[in-house]
């Protein structure tokens, strides 16, 4: 299994900063996709369990999770890299995937789950309309709500109701500060 790049990462699963992996080899090629550097097996770092370790040792202590884009294709890798993470490490384990379904030997290991394949029509998971789930793993709980920018916040002060405006960046910097410290 090879990763084309490892990122620290705030917006992706909600409140966690997450130690992403962008995995190799997917065959899904998704008109529009993002990420089509992907698409080639053959590109790429391995990674290997002792990889991942050296890179929790370094970054572990600033993550909460560790999120693979891709890399169910090879399942028997992905489950060890994925207990490494929460056996050793204690950390949350998210996949983001284009399928429709992961399978239970995987989804037992998952804190969080994305699925469906990019549709450019549809938009990702910021939009209303998109085809595409991001879940936690083992309730089934919807968490796209929190992609969705909705404009108007609304929160209680003392007996009067007051809304603030608020952007999908404001909310990504609270995400980042609220990890800090």
């Amino acid at each position: 299994m090879k990763y084309y790049d490892r990122q620290v990462v705030f917006q992706e699963v909600p409140n966690e900063i997450s130690l992403a992996y962008s995995i190799t080899g997917c065959d899904l090629q998704c008109k529009g996709c993002h990420s089509a550097f992907t698409w080639d097996g053959t590109m790429g770092t391995e990674l290997t369990v002792i990889g991942l370790v050296n890179d929790l040792e370094k970054y572990g202590s600033l993550v909460s999770c560790v999120l693979f884009y891709g890399g169910e294709w090879h399942e028997d890798q992905l489950i060890q890299l994925l207990s490494v993470a929460r056996r050793n490490y204690n950390l949350k384990t998210c996949l983001y995937t284009g399928r429709e379904t992961v399978s239970d030997k995987i989804l037992t290991h998952l804190t969080f789950v994305k699925t469906g394949r990019w549709i450019e029509e549809l938009g990702g998971l910021d939009s209303p309309t998109t085809n595409q789930v991001l879940r936690i793993a083992h309730s089934g709980e919807i968490l796209n709500h929190y992609f969705i920018n909705n404009n108007t916040k609304r929160s209680k002060t003392d007996d009067d109701t007051v809304e603030q405006n608020t952007t999908r960046e404001e909310n990504q910097v609270h995400t980042r500060l609220s990890g800090i410290g």
